[in-house]
């Protein structure tokens, strides 16, 4: 057998994780959008501008935004939502599973925390430079609403355009910096995703050490949902402070061209000074809404298409 034959099915399951990621980040965005709007909302509104509405709760913000900008506000940002998050959880799964496969010195032996740790904080690093300037629109399309003063953007093409003609590329990597504290996220996510479902198979099999591979056989959707659910509650909480000032930094700058924050100290600064702890916390209902449920969807979606792509692969 030659090198290239050897390295094939190592390949294609490499392409296998990436597809069904993809798959699992589009049906995650499409089923969670509306309360993503109403967290982004949140998560900017300091009560000293006069550009953004004002909401009691979340339940008032989807009626509000329903009623005065109809269907279109609830999925505002939806096509950078979409693209970002397919190419993210793509590229995250694909990642994260060629560092495990180059960690992994024995394909019987399970990967200790720390190498999960790794693993995930190597994919998220990856994927945050990849994908930095799609949430950056995202953001900013989600912020646009009737009492926005400045020209709105059209769509993803032309917020990309006027960004770049207005503020230069650079601007399309406003929120780097938490953006790449917030790979621990992920780190954290996977970790604890990894460690539960180790543990689960362990208690159901009976077994102290059981090979990876035989989990689809002991575990089903309602496992991988906990599972999921369990291990995003964790990172939300460890994180989320990172969301709010990364959500600050990628506001648009006022007609003026001048931006409301100059960096992610200033945004902190600002938050503590005027705001306190409950600041950096600011639409954190509305994103656990949103995420626990999305994460059960990714995995569920993730793992049932991987098997699929898998069956499929042996039918071959």
């Amino acid at each position: 057998m030659s090198v290239s034959q050897s390295h094939e099915p190592e390949q294609r399951g490499q392409w296998e994780n990436a597809t069904a990621g993809a798959i699992a980040g589009f049906a995650t965005v499409a089923a969670m959008h509306p309360l993503d709007v109403v967290r982004t909302r949140f998560q900017v509104y300091d009560g000293r501008v006069s550009t953004l509405p004002t909401y009691k709760n979340t339940a008032h913000a989807i009626f509000t935004i329903a009623r005065f900008e109809g269907l279109r506000g609830l999925y505002a940002g939806f096509s950078p939502a979409v693209l970002g998050s397919t190419v993210s959880w793509g590229l995250y799964f694909f990642f994260y599973d060629r560092a495990k496969q180059r960690y992994s010195t024995n394909r019987e032996v399970k990967l200790s925390p720390g190498l999960h740790l790794a693993s995930a904080a190597e994919a998220g690093a990856l994927v945050c430079f990849c994908t930095n300037p799609v949430w950056l629109v995202k953001t900013r399309l989600q912020l646009q609403n009737p009492l926005h003063q400045t020209r709105p953007y059209s769509g993803l093409y032309d917020a990309f355009r006027t960004i770049m003609r207005e503020e230069g590329w650079l601007a399309l990597y406003k929120g780097i910096v938490p953006s790449l504290f917030l790979v621990s996220h992920g780190a954290i996510q996977f970790t604890a995703y990894e460690e539960l479902r180790k543990l689960v198979i362990d208690l159901k099999s009976g077994k102290n050490t059981v090979n990876s591979r035989g989990s689809d056989k002991v575990l089903n959707s309602f496992d991988y949902a906990a599972l999921g659910a369990s291990s995003k509650i964790a990172a939300i909480l460890l994180s989320y402070p990172f969301q709010v000032i990364r959500a600050r930094l990628q506001q648009r700058p006022s007609h003026e061209g001048i931006p409301r924050y100059m960096d992610s100290w200033h945004v902190a600064k600002e938050t503590a000074r005027f705001e306190g702890l409950r600041g950096f916390y600011k639409g954190i209902t509305p994103n656990l809404l949103k995420n626990v449920p999305a994460a059960s969807i990714t995995f569920i979606v993730y793992e049932n298409v991987l098997k699929l792509l898998k069956l499929a692969r042996r039918k071959d």
